[in-house]
């Protein structure tokens, strides 16, 4: 059965509310953990872990792979099919090319949720990992340089998102009615200023683990999150952070729901002509 180009338009708004749902649970648990209601500072594993004990967690935690998956195959199809008319001069191919980082961070998010299913995933937590492999990077050729390029990388996409949030340039890529368009701008601008906060930090982490050449100073999201709430008045640095992200989340359905999706035939992207 050949895949329309409806098919693919359902697949990724399933995809934007996977991502959704995981950044509504990291920021409901960071402000629970904020308040001192319980909750936990977390990043994306975490979150998947929690969900995962929660009643019928095994089949939400599915949904939320086949989501992420879906998420993942649509930047895929966003970045090589130019599906957002986004263009082939430089901005455009940087545009296209964050989307394919997306795709691949995105699949291996899904994976990780995949083995949490099964009972394969690593136990090392989200910080463990990152120093995993910003350890495994300086060991390679250049490897602190290139730790501290795809730090400064970050650093300047949280710098975007923050001036997403400014301009409310997501807008331009919703189709929503005009009496909604007020508390849509008021979540799309907390989510991305809260992104781009967590983006300076984790960039930065990464900035500063290249000049020490020491993996340790790297940090996920659930360690950024951790260092905001063990600094003065943290409960409410981290409280607006998670608030900020919680919207992220919530704006996630939004797009889910808005979004303009222009999205060609399976049968233009190789591998998917059929399911």
């Amino acid at each position: 059965m050949k895949m329309t180009g409806k098919a693919v338009e359902h697949m990724a708004r399933f995809g934007f509310a996977a991502r959704g749902a995981v950044y509504v649970v990291i920021g409901a648990l960071a402000l629970l953990a904020a308040f001192g209601s319980g909750g936990q500072t977390t990043g994306s594993k975490g979150a998947l872990q929690e969900v995962l004990t929660q009643p019928f967690g095994t089949f939400v935690l599915g949904l939320v792979v086949l989501g992420l998956f879906a998420f993942a195959l649509w930047r895929f199809i966003e970045a090589t099919l130019d599906a957002d008319d986004r263009g082939s001069d430089a901005k455009g191919l940087l545009v296209r090319g964050v989307h394919i980082l997306s795709g691949v961070v995105n699949t291996g998010l899904a994976l990780s949720a995949a083995g949490l299913l099964i009972g394969t995933a690593s136990s090392s937590g989200e910080d463990g990992g990152t120093q995993d492999w910003t350890a495994w990077l300086m060991e390679q050729p250049f490897g602190q340089w290139l730790v501290g390029a795809v730090g400064l990388g970050i650093v300047i996409a949280g710098g975007v998102m923050f001036w997403n949030a400014a301009r409310c340039n997501f807008l331009k890529r919703l189709r929503c009615p005009a009496a909604h368009e007020g508390w849509i701008k008021i979540v799309g601008r907390v989510g991305y200023a809260a992104r781009g906060v967590t983006f300076l930090l984790i960039g930065g982490f990464l900035v500063m683990a290249a000049i020490s050449f020491d993996s340790s100073e790297a940090h996920g999201l659930g360690g950024v999150l951790r260092e905001l709430q063990q600094q003065p008045y943290g409960w409410a640095l981290l409280g607006l952070v998670a608030a900020g992200l919680f919207a992220f989340g919530a704006f996630g359905f939004v797009q889910a729901r808005y979004r303009k999706i222009d999205a060609p035939d399976a049968g233009d992207v190789p591998g998917l002509a059929r399911v």
